[in-house]
């Protein structure tokens, strides 16, 4: 028998798992088998096997808590691998638990079985059923669920959730737990056709963008009947950006949605990875008249899910984003006004081809008048600190305009050789050059009095651009809505510096927070009566 030292922590812990009884849950697979076949040979002491079960008959998750200090964060985000707070876990069954209890409970990426032991702890009768695509996870699952007591009542089947036929029954079925967050990147082109071909079966058009979540709401959407109910924890970007219409589409036409739950960074709703998440209710076969949003920003305020404000069908079918709806009116302190009233905020162009657009600050070899130095790169505006009044040292953006005969002789063959060598390079042919008036004109903004950094893991940074430099799609410009003085201009930035926090932006999976447009214009800023005194 090899020593402790030997034993890699991860086959520790499989052992440990099996002396918990994990293959007395049915559905045991030849994956798990073989790998369970492979373990060194190692005991596991009684006393630490009791502890163990001890620790989860009071309601704690060990295994859970000690594979992700085995596999790191990094090493578990290609699987989508995060675990859900125990608070969270308890008000998504809460919620559930108000609907008629369920004759069978679906976890479709059970990981160690959190949400899965907690659901057959609430429902007495239902059948639990786990699914997962890790057998390391698998093991631990069933590990879980036999030391609570519910392997008679319990199933753990190895398999992807997209391809995985639950057996048809007469009875309800509640769909809970915590998808898995895989960006499209890293999605195998069969599933990405399989998410096309699925929602085209339902009348929906799907984007392959779109991140693994969105798969499993279709899934759910495809294998479950009308009358199941459903309530999913997942990233929210699918509230905003253009590949989630297809998640939205269906709350509102088939997967019946009741309530969303904006959960702010704050609530730390994954335990390793910061990010803005959703809590989705929903009740399959409905077609709602409304739907119950909210913002939660502590955990403590989560209570019951069934809170929020209704947003009608009617709004939510004309919003292209709509994290904005479950904002309630906010009360503005007195003499403070949206940013939006006072200026309008402008992403920068698409060049479309930055190797082919953007030259080096000495860059001579067009006519000058259409050389613009410019923001391309967010760290410029950081090392600003608050003031661009220089741009020499700006790398500078072509941009022509789309009438090429207003050039004189010289300047035109200067441009018509460049525009050769753009064409040899293929610059005409990306999508952006495609759809603009002109394949060669990128289409500058005029510069902008405000430029700010809209994506980043800390802050956006808000610069008074004197220097009269452009900007293209990494920053955004702030365009006031009437003349300005230069003294109001500085003020608004230095407010906006010293005011805007993480917390307003949109935070995605790892800790990056971005403010799109409007969001920015949202934000609280005093009024140019305050700005001019």
């Amino acid at each position: 028998m090899p020593s402790q030292k030997q034993v890699s922590p991860e086959a520790r812990l499989l052992r440990a798992a099996l002396a918990l009884g994990a293959f007395d849950v049915p559905g045991v697979s030849a994956e798990e088998r073989a790998l369970v076949a492979k373990l060194p040979e190692v005991a596991i002491p009684r006393s630490e096997v009791r502890e163990l079960r001890a620790e989860i008959k009071a309601g704690w998750d060990p295994l859970g808590e000690e594979f992700c200090a085995i596999r790191s964060p990094e090493e578990r985000r290609p699987d989508g691998a995060t675990y859900t707070p125990f608070e969270i876990v308890d008000a998504m069954i809460a919620w559930a638990a108000g609907h008629d209890e369920p004759d069978r409970v679906i976890d479709p990426g059970v990981g160690s079985a959190r949400f899965a032991v907690e659901a057959g702890r609430a429902f007495k009768r239902a059948k639990i059923i786990g699914v997962e695509l890790d057998p390391v996870a698998a093991i631990l699952a069933r590990a879980h669920l036999a030391a609570a007591g519910l392997a008679s009542r319990a199933q753990v089947v190895l398999s992807d959730y997209r391809s995985f036929q639950p057996e048809k029954i007469e009875g309800r079925t509640l769909y809970l737990g915590n998808p898995p967050y895989v960006r499209h990147h890293q999605i195998a082109p069969m599933w990405k056709s399989w998410l096309v071909t699925t929602a085209r079966r339902h009348g929906l058009t799907a984007s392959q963008l779109a991140g693994l979540h969105v798969y499993f709401f279709l899934a759910t959407a495809a294998s479950g009947k009308a009358g199941d109910t459903g309530v999913f924890i997942t990233s929210a970007e699918w509230l905003d950006v253009n590949y989630g219409s297809l998640v939205r589409e269906l709350l509102l036409d088939g997967l019946g949605g009741e309530a969303i739950h904006v959960l702010e960074p704050t609530v730390l709703a994954f335990e390793d990875a910061a990010t803005t998440a959703a809590i989705t209710c929903f009740r399959l076969g409905a077609q709602p008249k409304s739907l119950t949003l909210r913002r939660v920003k502590e955990v403590d305020d989560l209570g019951d899910l069934g809170a929020g404000q209704k947003v009608r069908r009617e709004r939510l079918l004309e919003a292209r984003r709509w994290t904005p709806l479950t904002r309630a009116a906010r009360k503005m302190p007195e003499g403070y006004i949206e940013l939006g009233e006072l200026c309008r905020v402008h992403r920068g162009a698409v060049t479309g081809s930055n190797a082919t657009w953007i030259v080096a600050p000495d860059f001579d070899l067009l006519p000058e008048d259409v050389l613009y130095p410019s923001i391309t790169r967010a760290r410029e505006l950081f090392a600003a600190k608050q003031i661009l009044n220089a741009t020499d040292h700006l790398r500078q953006v072509i941009d022509l305009p789309p009438d090429l005969d207003v050039f004189e002789k010289d300047e035109r063959k200067l441009i018509d050789t460049f525009l050769r060598q753009a064409l040899r390079g293929g610059a005409h042919h990306g999508y952006i050059a495609r759809h603009r008036k002109a394949w060669w004109s990128v289409g500058l903004r005029a510069p902008a009095p405000i430029l700010a950094t809209y994506m980043a893991r800390r802050p956006p940074v808000f610069i008074r651009n004197t220097g009269d430099a452009r900007h293209i799609n990494i920053a955004h410009g702030l365009y006031p809505r009437q003349p300005m003085t230069a003294s109001v201009l500085e003020r608004l930035a230095k407010h906006l510096r010293e005011s805007v926090s993480l917390s307003q932006g949109r935070m995605y999976a790892g800790g990056l927070t971005k403010f799109e447009p409007k969001e920015m214009e949202r934000l609280p800023v005093p009024n140019l009566e305050l700005l001019t005194v």
